[in-house]
């Protein structure tokens, strides 16, 4: 792969789902399906909305340690990123990533108490494509 960024970048971008991983109070992963990440700065950083009350983000509050990845089932190619995980709150990162209509998931708007970001900082990944994969850091 000449250009990881370009072409991983590019993939995640056509990808409507994403998967974000947390490690469980046990040690053990758990996964969950996202909408695709809002905001994206080249394959290093990944925002994405969720429940200030949400289980993920008590886990990713008590372990940083996260990975996230991303499928196409037509072509069987993914990637997997490595790296931690933020719950943010301040407004101008809830700013950042609000979209007119998520009033449907955060009733008091931009404001809620209930909505936060989570930014997931990639470190390192591997992606698959064509039956073959390939490492890759992030710097």
């Amino acid at each position: 792969m000449r250009d990881p960024e370009k072409t991983i970048g590019n993939f995640i971008d056509k990808q409507r789902t994403g998967f974000i991983a947390s490690v469980d109070e046990n040690g053990f992963p758990n996964m969950k399906a996202m909408f695709a990440p809002r905001v994206r700065n080249g394959i290093k950083e990944f925002y994405f909305t969720t429940n200030t009350s949400s289980m993920r983000v008590q886990q990713y509050s008590r372990d940083a340690k996260a990975s996230i990845y991303f499928f196409d089932n037509r072509f069987y190619t993914g990637v997997m990123l490595r790296g931690t995980m933020e719950v943010l709150t301040d407004a101008a990162s809830k700013e950042l990533i609000w979209r007119e209509g998520d009033t449907m998931y955060y009733k008091e708007g931009v404001t809620d108490p209930d909505y936060c970001v989570l930014r997931f900082t990639a470190s390192s990944g591997r992606y698959y494509s064509n039956f073959s994969s390939q490492e890759f850091v992030i710097e």
